[in-house]
C-alpha cells in the first residue's frame, strides 16, 4: 500500500478536480474583467530607444523637446501643380505650418510640421488621403506616415491558431481534445494583452510587445497545454481512470513544463542584462506571458479536463488498438546503431547554415524596406532619386569648444559625403547637418559614420565632436548589443544549465543541451541573415533589426530547453527504473517523439504565420523563431540527441559524489 504523502502537482490535480467550475469562473472572470478594464483605460506603449552615453543619444539629448511631427510631402511631374496641393494640407487638424518646397528637376518635397510629436493615425491617414487626392503624383513619407500605414497584423495570430488546430484535429482525431490546448492558451494571451495595456501607463512598453507576445504566447501556451494533455491520454490508454490519469499527468508532464517555463522566464530576464530601454518592458512584457501560460495549464486544463473527461475518454479509447510509439523507437534504434554518421552531418549542417551569421549587419528598418506599394517607400524612392540615396539619412555633426571654420570643408571633403549644409551656431555648439553619398541602411553609410568618429574628426583640434543622426543611432545601438551579448549569454546559458545539472545529476547533459541550443540558434539567425541581409528569395535587403537577434537568443534558448527537458525527462524516468542507457533513449523517443513533433509543428506554424506580416521586424522574428524551432525538432532531437546519448553511454547520468551530495533536489518525475 503506498502512503507517500501527495505531492504539490498531484494536490493541484485534486483542487482542480473537486473545484472544476470554480477554476473556469475564476479564469472566465479574470479575462473578462482585466479586458474591460483594458479596454476602458486604454493603452501608453512607448518605443523607449534612447542608448545613455552614445554621441547619437548626446546629439538627440541636445534638442530634446524642439522636435515635432512632421510628414514629408513629395511631388513629380508638373510641379507648377504642387502649391495648390500643399494649400488643401494647410487647413487639415494638426497641420502647423508647411515649409517652402524644394525641387531639383521634376521632383519636389516640402515637409509639412505637425502641432505635435505624436498624432492620432486617422489624422495622418487623413492628410495623405487630401494630398493624393490630385492627378499630380504625390507619395508621402515620415516616421508618422510609416506607423499610419501600418495594419493591427491579427490575420497572422488569427492564421497561426487555425493551422494548430489543424494539426491538433490530425494528432488527436477529435476536435474536443484538439480544442484544449487551444483553448487554455486563448485565455493565458488575452488576460495578458488586457495585463500590459494596464501596464503601459506604469513602465516603459514598446508597441510592438503585444504582437511579440502574442506569438510568444500562443505557441507556449499550446505547447504545454498540449505536453500534459498528451500525458493524460497516454495515462488513460494505460488503463488508468480519469482522476489517476490526470494526477500522474499533472505529477509528470506538469513538472515537466513547470521546469521548462522556467528556463524560459530565466532565459527572458537575462534581457534585463542588457540595459536596452524598451527591451527590458518587452522582456517583462513576455515573461508575463510565460507565467501565465504555466499557471493556465497548471489550473484550467485540469479543470476543463475533468468536466469534458468523460467524452475526452471515449475520443481516447476510440484509437487504443492503434500503437504508438514503435515508429520513433525503431528510428532511434537504427541511430543507436549507426551514432557517428547521424551526428557528423546534422552538426555539419547546423554549422554550415550558421556561417551567414558571422556577417549579420544590425540596425532599424525605415521607409527603404517598406513594401514597394507604400506611399512612405515611394516618397523614400523618390527623394532618393531627385537629391540623392543619402538624402533619406542625414547625419548630424556638433563641435563643441574651439571655433572650427574649417569643419564644413573638411567634411565635404570626406569620401562618402555628398553634401554640407552651412553650419549653425546654437547654444549646443556648431551643428553641421551632411548627406552622405550612400542610403541610409547602406554598409557606406555605416563606414562613414566610423570614418567620420575615429579619423576626420579627430584631426580637429580644440573642440569635442559628436556625430548624429538616425543612422548613427543604429550604429550606436547595434554596437551596444554586441558589446553587451556575452554577459547576456553567459547569464542565460550558465542558469539554464546550472538548472539541468541540478534535475538530472550529470554534467554532460547541460553541456550538450547549452551546445546544440547554441547551435540551431547559430542556424537560424544565419537564415534570417540569408533572407533579409541577403535578399534570398527576392525579399528586400537591408540590416537585421538590433532587438531581433537577442530576441530570438533568448526565447529559442527558453523553447529549446522545453523539448530537451520533456524528452530527457522521459529517459530520465526509463534510466532510473532499468539502469539500461540505451533502453532509456529509445523508450525516451517512443513515449515523447510524437508529442514533441506535433508541438513543434504548431510553434512552426504560429511564428510562421507572421511572415505574412506588414512589420519586418516581426517577419524576421517569425522566420527566426520558425526555423529554429524545426531544426530543434528535426535535426537535434531526432538525430544528434539520440547519437549523443548513444555515445555517451551511462556517462550520460553521471555526476561526482562530492557534487551530487551538495546540490539540492529537484526531481522532474515522482518518486
Amino acid at each position: 500500500m503506498n502512503t507517500s504523502k501527495p505531492s504539490r502537482f498531484e494536490r493541484l490535480a485534486v483542487w482542480a478536480r473537486r473545484r472544476r467550475w470554480l477554476a473556469v469562473i475564476l479564469w472566465v472572470a479574470a479575462l473578462a474583467g482585466i479586458t474591460l478594464a483594458a479596454q476602458a483605460v486604454g493603452s501608453d506603449y512607448h518605443n523607449d530607444h534612447t542608448m545613455p552615453g552614445t554621441q547619437s543619444q548626446q546629439v538627440a539629448d541636445m534638442f530634446q523637446g524642439r522636435e515635432a511631427g512632421a510628414v514629408q510631402v513629395v511631388a513629380e511631374g508638373d510641379l507648377t501643380r504642387f502649391p495648390a496641393v500643399l494649400d488643401k494640407l494647410r487647413d487639415l487638424p494638426h497641420v502647423a505650418a508647411i515649409q517652402e518646397p524644394q525641387a531639383n528637376g521634376d521632383i519636389a518635397f516640402a515637409t509639412v510640421t505637425l502641432d505635435a510629436k505624436e498624432v492620432p493615425k486617422e489624422d495622418i491617414r487623413r492628410i495623405v488621403d487630401t494630398a493624393k487626392s490630385t492627378d499630380l503624383r504625390v507619395e508621402l513619407g515620415g516616421d508618422l506616415v510609416r506607423g499610419a500605414e501600418e495594419s493591427a497584423g491579427g490575420g497572422a495570430e488569427g492564421a497561426g491558431m487555425l493551422a494548430a488546430l489543424v494539426i491538433l484535429v490530425l494528432m488527436f482525431g477529435s476536435l474536443l481534445a484538439a480544442g484544449l490546448p487551444l483553448i487554455t492558451a486563448v485565455f493565458a494571451v488575452g488576460a495578458t494583452v488586457g495585463i500590459i495595456m494596464l501596464a503601459s501607463h506604469l513602465v516603459d512598453l514598446p508597441d510592438y510587445a503585444p504582437p511579440v507576445m502574442i506569438l510568444v504566447g500562443l505557441g507556449v501556451g499550446v505547447d504545454y497545454a498540449l505536453l500534459i494533455f498528451a500525458r493524460y491520454r497516454t495515462e488513460l490508454l494505460a488503463g488508468a481512470d480519469r482522476d489517476t490519469a490526470a494526477s500522474r499527468a499533472l505529477n509528470t508532464a506538469g513538472r515537466s513544463v513547470m521546469f521548462a517555463g522556467c528556463t524560459v522566464i530565466i532565459a527572458l530576464l537575462g534581457l534585463l542584462a542588457l540595459g536596452l530601454g524598451s527591451l527590458q518592458g518587452l522582456a517583462l512584457a513576455v515573461t508575463l506571458t510565460v507565467l501565465l501560460t504555466l499557471v493556465a495549464s497548471l489550473t484550467l486544463l485540469p479543470a476543463l479536463l475533468s468536466l469534458l473527461g468523460r467524452r475526452i475518454e471515449k475520443a481516447v479509447l476510440r484509437k487504443a488498438h492503434k500503437p504508438h510509439g514503435n515508429r520513433w523507437r525503431a528510428w532511434a534504434a537504427g541511430i543507436q546503431r549507426r551514432p557517428w554518421p547521424a551526428l557528423v552531418l546534422a552538426v555539419a549542417a547546423l554549422a554550415a547554415l550558421s556561417l551567414p551569421a558571422l556577417g549579420m549587419r544590425l540596425g532599424f528598418a525605415d521607409a527603404g524596406t517598406e513594401s514597394p506599394s507604400s506611399t512612405s517607400r515611394q516618397a523614400y524612392d523618390l527623394l532618393a532619386k531627385g537629391f540623392g540615396p543619402g538624402f533619406n539619412g542625414p547625419l548630424i555633426v556638433v563641435a563643441q569648444g574651439d571655433e572650427q571654420p574649417r569643419l564644413p570643408e573638411v567634411l565635404a571633403n570626406t569620401p562618402g559625403v555628398a553634401e554640407v549644409l552651412p553650419p549653425q551656431q546654437t547654444p549646443q555648439g556648431t551643428v553641421v547637418v551632411l548627406y552622405p553619398t550612400s542610403a541610409p541602411q547602406a554598409k557606406e553609410t555605416n563606414d562613414l559614420v566610423v570614418r567620420l568618429r575615429d579619423d576626420v574628426l579627430p584631426s580637429l583640434p580644440g573642440s569635442t565632436f559628436l556625430v548624429g543622426g538616425a543612422t548613427a543611432a543604429a550604429d550606436d545601438f547595434a554596437e551596444a548589443v554586441s558589446d553587451r551579448l556575452p554577459l547576456f549569454v553567459l547569464v542565460v546559458v550558465g542558469l539554464s544549465a546550472l538548472l539541468l545539472l541540478v534535475v538530472f545529476r550529470s554534467i554532460l547533459i547541460p553541456l550538450k543541451a547549452a551546445v546544440l541550443n547554441l547551435l540551431s540558434i547559430g542556424a537560424s539567425m544565419g537564415v534570417v541573415t540569408l533572407v533579409y541581409g541577403e535578399g534570398l528569395f527576392g525579399v528586400q535587403s537591408g540590416p537585421i533589426e538590433a532587438f531581433v537577434p537577442v530576441l530570438i537568443f533568448a526565447i529559442v534558448f527558453g523553447l529549446s530547453m522545453d523539448y530537451e527537458v520533456f524528452l530527457l525527462s522521459r529517459m530520465h524516468e526509463e534510466w532510473r527504473r532499468t539502469g539500461d542507457a540505451a533502453h532509456a533513449v529509445r523508450e525516451g523517443m517512443a513515449g515523447t517523439g510524437s508529442v514533441i513533433t506535433a508541438a513543434a509543428a504548431i510553434m512552426i506554424v504560429v511564428f510562421g504565420a507572421f511572415l505574412f506580416s506588414p512589420d519586418r521586424m516581426l517577419q524576421q522574428f517569425g522566420l527566426g523563431l520558425a526555423v529554429a524551432v524545426l531544426l530543434d525538432a528535426v535535426v537535434i532531437r531526432c538525430l544528434i540527441v539520440p547519437a549523443v546519448m548513444r555515445l555517451f553511454g551511462q556517462a550520460a547520468w553521471w555526476l561526482p559524489r562530492p557534487v551530487d551530495r551538495k546540490l539540492p533536489r529537484l526531481a522532474l518525475e515522482p518518486g
